[in-house]
């Protein structure tokens, strides 16, 4: 009687897990996905049964589509819209190009920007370019120990140890002084920060939230959606962002002996951007609307020095993909090179073809990946790329001195990112990320001689050499593209 009832259970159990999967299926096609990704999790959900059901629930689901995170709700960014109308009008009659024409073969990027993540062109702006975690943490300790209003902080990942203590030291400090400290933490990134250290920043009256906590039973529906931005701003005048956490190895390098980062210090009108991004991602957290506190968070601060920037943010917050929508249209718009160096390449299909067409092209494409990386599944997944890049003419380096993270592109000396976005599906669908776009010939040269002297501490890869590998190595790294859409 016992084995008969358990027959019938297992049989019950498993006619209801092949419904759920129809069920699933059904839906993915009528919403008419990605047909890559949506074949893709067919087979998942068929040759791993249960498991990848678990797969899909955490990480298959588009909440894009379903906009279960809305920013529209937020009145007070209507005088952006309003703005965002201006300077459309502006772009599109060319009065902008009068005083910088050349920058008129960047008027579809510019207007695509303003369009899909309502970035704001602003032309009045001091920037300072970082390398490393040692002079990025000593310009940001400098700048914080400084302010005298307010300091706005958010991070994927804050770790404590030396840095992580430094700059809550700091903070406890200035707000016991009087400065209003608002402190963002992703709550996956920051997985390890201790109760102990929150709460002593609590108990400064320093106010600081996780974002989106992953809790039973929502976690579902938030756990791969993370915020991976790095944003300080100071005063309302000073900001900072790239592509460094507050943690020690960005400073030394941790297990990898050195870290190569790129991270940014502005001055001037992008700061006010970077303050409404900040404070749009604290009105998700907190439900406190800070925007239209205008005089207090958006004092102005000129600067003579003219660098035309937009910050390009994308999430699960906004109806388009900004960032890679922008990285394509800069790829199509090159004609003599373009530089990309990231620590993570698992490109969606539309950014792999506009790279392989473009080398094709007669366009001069190099790519630095790190020699050795953090995660060994993303790096399989990386250099399952690689035979068809270099087949196109792409020239692939692979950078030794440690562990690169910058995340970077230049082109043509006269454009460039710099952000937290690396070129991966992860942060173009999933993760809230953040990257400087910059038309400027000054800071390009700059991020350019910097390529050019971590290619002198990399290695470039032979097709040939590189096509003999065996192959239980090119199984492996082509088995590990199939969960590109996960990593």
């Amino acid at each position: 009687m016992w084995n008969f009832f358990n027959a019938h259970l297992v049989l019950a159990l498993t006619v209801i897990y092949f419904i759920v999967m129809f069920i699933i299926c059904v839906v993915m096609i009528h919403n008419k996905r990605d047909p890559i990704r949506t074949t893709m999790w067919i087979i998942v959900l068929i040759f791993l049964p249960s498991i990848g059901l678990v797969f899909y629930i955490f990480f298959g689901q588009n909440y894009r589509k379903v906009k279960i995170f809305n920013r529209k709700t937020l009145r007070d960014l209507k005088y952006i819209d309003r703005m965002i109308k201006q300077q459309l009008y502006m772009v599109r009659n060319d009065e902008i190009f009068e005083y910088y024409p050349d920058k008129s073969k960047f008027k579809n990027i510019i207007t695509l920007l303003l369009n899909n993540s309502k970035a704001l062109l602003t032309e009045y702006n001091k920037i300072n370019i970082y390398h490393d975690g040692k002079s990025t943490f000593n310009s940001i300790k400098k700048a914080l120990l400084a302010a005298n209003d307010s300091i706005h902080l958010e991070f994927y990942i804050i770790d404590n140890d030396n840095i992580g203590n430094e700059i809550k030291d700091i903070l406890i400090r200035k707000a016991k002084e009087g400065v209003e400290v608002r402190v963002i933490y992703d709550d996956v990134g920051s997985w390890h920060l201790p109760k102990k250290y929150i709460k002593e920043l609590k108990n400064a009256g320093i106010d600081i939230f996780p974002f989106m906590r992953v809790t039973f039973p929502s976690f579902t529906s938030k756990i791969n959606y993370r915020n991976h931005r790095k944003i300080i701003v100071i005063d309302g005048k000073v900001g900072f962002m790239g592509g460094i956490n507050i943690a020690d190895r960005y400073i030394d390098g941790g297990t990898f002996g050195h870290w190569r980062d790129t991270h940014l210090r502005i001055e001037g009108e992008a700061v006010q951007m970077l303050q409404v991004i900040f404070l749009v991602d604290w009105y998700f957290v907190s439900k406190e609307i800070l925007l239209r506190k205008r005089k207090k968070y958006f004092p102005g601060h000129f600067v003579d020095t003219r660098h035309l920037v937009q910050l390009a943010t994308s999430g699960p917050d906004s109806d388009w993909a900004s960032i890679m929508q922008a990285y394509f249209a800069a790829i199509n718009n090159a004609k003599h090179h373009i530089y990309i160096i990231t620590p993570y390449f698992t490109p969606n299909e539309s950014i792999l073809t506009a790279i392989k067409t473009a080398s094709l092209s007669g366009i001069d494409v190099r790519l630095i990946l790190p020699h050795k990386s953090e995660s060994k599944l993303v790096y399989w997944s990386t250099l399952s790329y690689l035979t068809e890049l270099m087949e196109a003419g792409v020239k692939v380096h692979l950078y030794r001195k440690g562990f690169n993270h910058a995340k970077a592109i230049s082109i043509d000396g006269i454009f460039a990112a710099v952000g937290s976005a690396n070129i991966d599906v992860r942060s173009f669908e999933h993760n809230f990320e953040i990257t400087a776009i910059i038309y400027d010939e000054e800071i390009t040269k700059k991020l350019e001689r910097q390529f050019h002297a971590d290619i002198r501490n990399s290695i470039q890869i032979n097709l040939k050499e590189w096509n003999k590998r065996p192959f239980y190595t090119t199984f492996k790294e082509g088995f590990a593209r199939l969960f590109t859409p996960l990593l």
